[in-house]
């Protein structure tokens, strides 16, 4: 059953009709935000109906087949990338992108299935390896030349830990950093060096001795992770219990000694961080040049932190917005030149709120241009229904994967002379659940499809990691 806030939340988050910045409306941050109530019913939800999948038999993996080595490509011809001749689960509608392989979780070497967060990293001598969350580890896969996953082995979950669906992971130089919402799974930091050499033929299981651990988080448990590449730190976001000193805010994680993984601190000022983005400040707000932000999406704000001294970090600011109803995401459109980022909250759609009240996924773009005021200056409405959930930017493009909707890529090139959205166009698309296609609007507003993307590879092959079925490559016609 879908849940909706009560009737004075939902007047008050849908009342104005424009998008732009706001306050935050501290009752009901008290009320459904920092008491963790939104976030707890936002799980609960999608639990349930992942269960009810589970049940179905929906995710089991095996049943979905895995791409033949002996096809080239499937390319996009009239709106469609036909895998499987008159088979509609194998008929993905597309825009502009080809795929090159498809394969199941199972195929990935996962028991249990249910993918989720992703990473990359291209090998000084150019070669391209992934990393793909699945609920019992990640699975290790580099890309060959033609665009065909090669399965080199994994890294099971955590050995105190549960399998759990959510899993996510970044980068930091060649290594992987990994969390989980499973108690007792902490931190696993994983060199993708390690891959090099590997036979696949004879992929390798790795195990606990092989990856750096983090022990520090208060139960174990992280909603999502964050890197610094440049500073040297990771960051576990949304560790609970709020009630913790650090309240599931930034804790920081020292990168610079693999055998000795620990804190100098954490970001408690405003409670539960979602998700976050933290750089070394360049941008047109002079006072902050060369300090160490981080953009946090925190529930129902974009708060963003001065965390330069770990012990003791600040926040700059903290702002909502109309039809705010759960802030999930955002990445900058430029880090070298931090002037602008877009967001995706991952709840107005499901609540009908705001400018998601119809169900097309909405991209909230800010201009940061002063992060102590930052401005939401308007939005893109994707074309066909669904919710959004990670979007990551490379050049002039956003990469947005909207749960069953697939893969989306905007031309963001525009926002600088109109942050107003007008000219963000949509340029290619690659549908992974054909499952939702018949519904109106295209797509259903469910917790289903495409959790993550990695789109940054020199080839210009693009992973999506799926839910149900496994792991795409793509790339643009």
């Amino acid at each position: 059953m879908k849940y909706s806030l009560n009737a004075v939340a939902l007047a008050a988050l849908s009342s104005l009709a424009l998008a732009k910045e706001m306050p935050p409306d501290e009752k009901l941050a008290a009320e459904l935000y920092d008491s963790g109530v939104r976030h707890e019913t936002i799980m609960a939800t999608k639990e349930a109906y992942w269960a009810s999948r589970r049940e179905q038999g929906i995710f089991d993996s095996s049943q979905y087949k895995s791409m033949s080595s002996a096809v080239d490509f499937v390319p996009c011809v009239n709106g469609y990338a036909e895998l499987v001749a008159g088979d509609p689960l194998y008929n993905f509608k597309c825009s502009g992108l080809d795929l090159y392989d498809f394969q199941s979780h199972n195929d990935l070497g996962s028991n249990g299935g249910e993918g989720s967060g992703s990473w990359g990293w291209t090998s000084p001598d150019g070669r391209e390896f992934l990393a793909i969350a699945q609920s019992d580890g990640a699975a290790f896969a580099e890309v060959s030349p033609a665009g065909k996953l090669i399965y080199l082995g994994r890294l099971p979950q955590y050995r105190a830990a549960q399998p759990s669906l959510w899993r996510e992971i970044k980068g930091y130089k060649s290594y992987i950093v990994i969390g989980s919402e499973a108690n007792n799974h902490g931190i696993q930091v994983f060199d993708l060096a390690k891959l090099l050499d590997i036979d696949p033929a004879s992929p390798v299981t790795f195990s606990d001795a092989d990856a750096a651990h983090f022990a520090g988080l208060p139960s174990g448990r992280s909603h999502t992770v964050q890197t610094n590449e440049e500073a040297g730190y990771a960051v576990a976001s949304g560790a609970q219990p709020r009630t913790d000193k650090c309240k599931s805010g930034l804790i920081f994680i020292d990168l610079s000694d693999m055998s000795n993984l620990k804190s100098p601190g954490c970001a408690a000022n405003d409670g539960y961080v979602h998700d976050a983005q933290c750089l070394i400040y360049r941008g047109p707000d002079s006072k902050y040049v060369g300090e160490d932000i981080c953009y946090g999406y925190n529930e129902d704000t974009l708060t963003i932190y001065n965390v330069t001294n770990k012990a003791n970090p600040s926040v700059i600011s903290r702002t909502s917005y109309t039809g705010a109803a759960y802030t999930h995401q955002g990445w900058v459109l430029d880090t070298q030149w931090q002037e602008f980022l877009v967001l995706d909250d991952e709840y107005d759609e499901y609540d009908a709120t705001g400018p998601g009240a119809a169900g097309y996924p909405i991209t909230y773009i800010w201009d940061i241009s002063s992060l102590e005021r930052p401005r939401q200056t308007g939005y893109y409405r994707a074309s066909r229904k669904g919710i959004d959930h990670n979007q990551f930017i490379a050049g002039d493009f956003a990469y947005q994967s909207n749960y069953g909707g697939g893969l989306h890529i905007l031309d963001i090139s525009s926002i600088p002379s109109d942050p107003t959205g007008a000219g963000v166009k949509e340029v290619a698309y690659f549908d992974i659940y054909p499952e939702d296609d018949d519904f109106e609007g295209g797509g259903q507003i469910e917790f289903q499809g495409t959790w993550s993307h990695y789109p940054y590879f020199a080839s210009g092959y693009i992973l999506i990691n799926t839910i149900e079925r496994g792991a795409y490559i793509v790339k643009r016609s």
